[in-house]
């Protein structure tokens, strides 16, 4: 009992969730007082609490029952400096020490605690000790930099400071005090540039603009001084400010110098972002004329599609271009020349095919084609993670080794959806593995790094992230999604287990041979789904996931707190804004013609530009019909989870999208009990929500066509007893969405029947 209690324990410290580890190692200690490791541990929760009398106590108690190891003397220290009793903390990291010399942070520490005092040349001693034992971590640079700038030793601070940089090159400590050092070295110029680096890295956008404008008026020639001022300007959403930078750079630096495609490439991605397509196009193709045989201008140029489109012809158009681009740049690419390798990795390293799905088409002869092209390029560099991997067959007495690896254990629809597969898992038969390659964190990820065998934060140098994944021997590597983070796709075309399947994080197939498996609901695919995928499909019961009963709260806020009418009917309709395809937009004209108190009420796109299209595009086809889009059509700013969940409590009617369908979304409305009109088509991601729908028996709102979508849409509208009628059915049913055992027992069913089959 009491090491399940001490594992419970660590794991949600590690995660911290501090009161709860702190309850559980109270628990540990009232069943054995003498558990030395739990005393230092809940001393540890204490000193980051600053309850530091209660700390010192527990790292006494800790200490006196082990006086053996490095780390009861290292948190002692750490106690006895917080309190600022300074002799006897160097006498507890000397003692650290000395059971374990190599330990580089109790240098670090001591270093500390001597500057405390005055003693710089003791202070700077311990500094260089740390370092000489572990050169990677950046504090230690910075430190040492501080103390030689305050023996006025200038030129070395410096030079440890920028040695920093090389181990955490966003670090605005360390930049900030560059700044420092350079203006007590009356060099303005270099003081201000790395100003600018600090501001931006802070996210002080508009401090940063000012000093980068300064730097660029001494100094012309620095390549990512333009990227970064174009990129604040994009951040506070001053888009022609950012084109001029970029065209300030072509003009003042010469296109011989290494990195100067870098400036066109930003260029390029900004008109898109901006949904200036042609455009980007354009530039993209005088570029090409500059720089002939770039890859990444090629595949850039290949690649662009509109995030929005402005007519139904167009998608066909930009469709045909991105094949025919393709099959041309593959055609001439040179696979077999060691030259490219490099080239070939730094073009794939920066995009994916993302707007590609959202077309309404079958992409998969066209995603085999680009996954091929990329396994080929990759298997250029990486011969060595590209062959088959045998496995070890399933024994009931050996543990499965599970990895889960996706961009997006935060906050996001992925990591939301996915986490009941570990939390739910039969820990006695597997063992997992989390992989983490994207870079925010918060509580989602702890909860991740809680449910997890083991949490790897893996966003650094690709090839030490591959090695780990590989190095960790994992029976089944499971990506959550891919298709929209340029590294996990990267990763994904590798194989670095036996066994690698994929999940619905991005609803299409993957098209690359080295995935094995498309994890789907059975629910949200058609009988012959086979077909979409290049995979082979694994159809979990129902909606595949274990998902909790969501927390709806209080209906708090009223019509006029988003600015909405009171007298109206209220269609929501939220999906991100390239959802919507040109050839539905008649959809709401029509739903407004036969609803005249029709209120459609959608939520912008990231970008301000892209929704300002989108308006633009409403309001050409209200237009058609003599009518001002203005009346009836409301584009609110992102909203807060909160206020979120209150405008689908506040609405009448759901409009699901045509093509590509809401999922999370959804299941946030249902639980509002919000009836949601939907079009069920051929591929998955346009099934999703039918699937829901269907999981919970209210399929009166499922239709097959947009001439049906619009008289269900008109019949909610306009009868309140058949929509309440509605709203009653999914309120009483929607328990069965949440919860499912089943989908987990079907996961786990398939991992041990793969275990079994031939690699």
């Amino acid at each position: 009992m009491l090491d399940r209690l001490y594992t419970e324990a660590n794991a949600f410290y590690n995660a911290g969730y501090l009161s709860e580890a702190e309850e559980k190692y109270q628990q540990i200690l009232a069943l054995e007082n003498t558990h030395a490791d739990a005393w230092r541990e809940l001393g540890a929760i204490y000193f980051f609490q600053e309850r530091y009398p209660e700390a010192l106590d527990a790292f006494y108690s800790a200490l006196e029952l082990d006086s053996s190891t490095a780390i009861q003397y290292y948190y002692l220290g750490l106690g006895l400096a917080a309190t600022e009793d300074f002799t006897a903390a160097i006498s507890a990291y000397e003692q650290a020490i000395l059971l374990d010399p190599n330990w580089s942070d109790a240098y670090h520490q001591l270093g500390g605690v001597c500057l405390e005092l005055g003693q710089f040349n003791q202070a700077e001693t311990y500094y260089r000790k740390a370092i000489d034992l572990d050169s990677k971590k950046s504090d230690f640079y910075l430190d040492l930099g501080n103390l030689l700038i305050a023996k006025q030793q200038i030129e070395e601070a410096i030079e440890f400071y920028q040695k920093g940089l090389q181990f955490d090159s966003e670090n605005y400590q360390i930049f900030y005090q560059l700044g420092n050092a350079f203006t007590t070295l009356k060099k303005s110029s270099q003081a201000t540039f790395y100003w600018g680096y600090s501001a931006y890295y802070q996210a002080k956008y508009t401090e940063a603009i000012q000093y980068y404008q300064d730097y660029l008026k001494v100094q012309t020639q620095d390549i990512d001084v333009y990227l970064k001022l174009a990129d604040c300007y994009q951040k506070i959403e001053q888009y022609p400010q950012a084109i001029h930078t970029y065209q300030q750079a072509v003009e003042q630096i010469s296109n011989s110098i290494e990195g100067f495609t870098d400036i066109y490439l930003a260029w390029i991605d900004t008109l898109q972002e901006i949904g200036e397509t042609e455009a980007a196009i354009y530039l993209a193709k005088n570029a090409l004329e500059i720089f002939p045989n770039n890859i990444s201008l090629k595949l850039t140029h290949q690649r662009l599609l509109p995030i929005l489109y402005n007519k139904t012809s167009d998608i066909e158009q930009y469709r045909q271009r991105f094949s025919d681009l393709l099959t041309q740049l593959i055609a001439e690419t040179d696979l077999t020349s060691p030259n490219n390798s490099e080239s070939l990795l730094a073009a794939i390293s920066t995009h994916t095919n993302f707007y590609l799905q959202y077309q309404g088409y079958n992409d998969l002869e066209l995603q085999k084609k680009y996954g091929k092209f990329l396994c080929q390029i990759m298997a250029i560099s990486f011969p060595q993670w590209m062959q088959p991997i045998s496995h070890s067959y399933y024994q009931p007495n050996n543990k499965i080794k599970i990895g889960y690896i996706s961009s997006f254990f935060n906050w996001h629809t992925v990591g939301i959806v996915f986490l009941g597969w570990l939390k739910q898992s039969n820990l006695k038969e597997f063992e997992l593995y989390c992989y983490y390659t994207g870079n925010e964190e918060d509580e989602l990820t702890d909860l991740y790094r809680f449910y997890g065998d083991y949490f790897n934060k893996l966003n650094g140098n690709f090839i030490d992230v591959v090695q780990k994944i590989y190095a960790d021997k994992l029976d089944i590597l499971v990506f959550l999604d891919v298709g929209m983070c340029p590294l996990t796709t990267q990763i994904a075309s590798l194989r670095l287990a036996s066994i690698q399947c994929v999940a619905w994080g991005h609803p299409v197939t993957t098209g690359l041979p080295t995935i094995d498996y498309f994890i789907s609901p059975d629910l949200l695919e058609p009988k012959n789904a086979q077909k979409h995928y290049s995979e082979t499909l694994i159809r979990l019961p129902n909606l595949g996931i274990y998902y909790e009963k969501p927390e709806i709260p209080e209906l708090e806020k009223t019509r006029s707190n988003f600015g909405l009418k009171n007298d109206t009917v209220i269609y929501l309709s939220c999906q991100s804004l390239f959802k919507y395809l040109p050839q539905y937009d008649q959809i709401f004209v029509e739903i407004a013609q036969q609803v005249p108190l029709a209120q459609f009420v959608f939520v912008s796109h990231w970008n301000s530009a892209i929704s300002e299209k989108f308006r633009k595009r409403l309001k050409l086809a209200f237009a058609d019909f003599g009518l001002n889009s203005e009346d009836y059509c409301t584009i609110l700013p992102r909203l807060e989870k909160s206020d979120y969940l209150q405008l689908n409590l506040i609405a009448d009617i759901g409009l699901d999208t045509i093509q590509f369908t809401g999922f999370l979304t959804t299941l946030d409305s249902i639980a509002c009990n919000l009836p949601i009109v939907t079009c069920e088509g051929e591929l998955m991601r346009s099934r999703q929500t039918a699937g829901i729908l269907k999981r919970i028996g209210v399929t009166e709102t499922i239709v097959r066509n947009e001439k049906e979508y619009i008289k269900i849409a008109v019949q909610l509208g306009l009868n309140r007893a058949f929509r309440e009628e509605v709203s009653h059915k999914i309120q009483q049913n929607k328990s069965l969405l949440y919860e499912d055992q089943n989908c987990i027992q079907g996961l786990e069913d398939f991992y041990r029947k793969v275990m079994t089959v031939d690699s």
